[in-house]
């Protein structure tokens, strides 16, 4: 598994090879040097390449149960981009000139429910997005993306089944995260780690839809970043809503703060949350939570609870 559409189409930076000046850049009002990345410019993200461990919890990395993703009943596949796009430029990447899987599927068959009871949420559902489209997959030869990236796999209908506490506690130690799904978006999809299955950048590498999705070898259509489609319609003047759910029952917000401030991993932990003032469940409370950013690793960096199994 950006907010972070895909679709729209930019010139990249150009990058000089020697710099003696640093020239300003402004982009959505966040101004920047052109000689180093910055965690809330789309088009000048810092790549997340290398940024995993799994001795402990660590700020801008993955804190990972194991390197190499190993898939439930067959061995390590390989997969993720074949071919390094043009967005990709050394340290950097541009977000808004990444390829994207065409197409707008509607999904009417995509169920989803969610009940609470006084200690308990739970959410089911078959994986599909509500009240959003996906991309055409397999990737067609025929699609720009497939230069880059030739995903074999076609969405599937899952069986998603979850029980979360509804008040979460924090563990006595932050927990790892062992590939698969993290946590659940609101409109029922997936929401995966920072990783491809080569253990880079997944949402610098590999191309997704407008949406921000696609599906891995078992069909299960998901997340690496939590996409715009989620936040469309909010103000950037104010705090982002909420977004989904963590396995470990904390909820996950979207990129902005406190009077609309884009989130970076400085202001957030290890795990990628903080303790802040968000509307939950109907009121305004002081609790832990996760925000999603437009920075790498993007939703979680760790467990900071529990996680449902």
């Amino acid at each position: 598994m950006r907010r972070f559409r895909r679709s729209q189409i930019f010139a990249p930076l150009a990058l000089c090879v020697a710099i003696t000046a640093v020239t300003a850049i402004a982009m959505g009002g966040v101004t920047l040097g052109a000689a180093s990345p910055s965690a809330t410019n789309p088009s000048f993200l810092p790549l997340g390449d290398g940024k995993v461990t799994t001795s402990s919890p660590r700020r801008d990395y993955v804190y990972a149960c194991r390197t190499g993703f190993i898939p439930a009943g067959g061995p390590h596949p390989g997969g993720g981009a074949q071919v390094e796009g043009p967005w990709i430029h050394g340290e950097t990447y541009d977000l808004t000139a990444k390829a994207t899987v065409d197409g707008k599927v509607h999904w009417r068959n995509a169920k989803l429910h969610r009940s609470e009871t006084k200690r308990r949420l739970s959410i089911s559902g078959n994986g599909l997005p509500k009240w959003a489209t996906t991309g055409r997959f397999p990737i067609s030869q025929s699609d720009d993306a497939y230069a880059y990236d030739r995903n074999p796999n076609s969405i599937r209908s899952q069986r998603v089944s979850y029980s979360l506490p509804r008040h979460p506690k924090k563990a006595s130690r932050a927990g790892c995260l062992s590939g698969g799904p993290i946590g659940i978006a609101k409109n029922g999809v997936a929401i995966f780690d920072a990783l491809d299955a080569e253990d880079r950048d997944a949402v610098a590498h590999e191309t997704q839809d407008s949406c921000g999705g696609h599906p891995q070898r078992l069909g299960i259509y998901h997340y690496h970043a939590i996409p715009s489609c989620l936040t469309k319609g909010e103000s950037k003047r104010r705090a982002s809503g909420l977004v989904g759910w963590a396995l470990d029952g904390y909820p996950i917000y979207g990129p902005r703060g406190h009077g609309g401030k884009l989130l970076t991993n400085d202001d957030l932990d290890a795990c990628h949350g903080q303790t802040s003032r968000v509307f939950y469940e109907g009121r305004w409370q002081r609790i832990y939570h996760y925000n999603a950013t437009l920075e790498y690793p993007y939703t979680l960096g760790c467990f900071r609870g529990t996680p449902a199994t």
